[in-house]
């Protein structure tokens, strides 16, 4: 009984901090949300968070937007990581899809930016080509 109440409360302890971090990806300090995206990178590539993720991945979504929009570098690299970390997090179903339809405009846009930075570009690269291979339906 007291290992189960253990775990349940590891459970919401890294469930409080993912809220945390995701609320740091709006902050305005890019080092916060840098902080934030490379916290969330760990965690998504270290634990299946499928539950957790499905009822916020169209608030992820839009915070990685924004990282990716108006971010710069080292912050759309992340973003870019976390992107592709979180499309394997939602699988290929509806929901991974919906992520990956969402972000591919935007992923192709650094992509194509010449004053990108080169980790920017790489890192959307990898995003637009595992999101496509893992959720794209649409075989095109």
């Amino acid at each position: 009984g007291s290992e189960a109440a253990g775990e349940q409360g590891q459970e919401e302890e890294v469930e409080d901090r993912l809220k945390e971090h995701m609320d740091n990806l709006l902050d305005k300090s890019a080092k916060t949300r840098q902080v934030a995206l490379q916290s969330l990178r760990l965690v998504f590539s270290s634990k299946i968070l499928s539950e957790f993720l499905l009822e916020r991945r169209l608030t992820l979504t839009d915070s990685l937007e924004k990282c990716l929009k108006k971010g710069k570098g080292e912050e759309q690299a992340l973003a870019g990581t976390v992107l592709t970390l979180l499309c394997l997090q939602m699988g290929s179903g509806p929901e991974g899809e919906e992520v990956f339809h969402s972000l591919k405009p935007l992923l192709i846009s650094v992509l194509s930016d010449s004053t990108a930075s080169p980790g920017a570009r790489q890192s959307c690269a990898t995003a637009l080509g595992m999101c496509c291979y893992i959720a794209a339906a649409d075989l095109e």
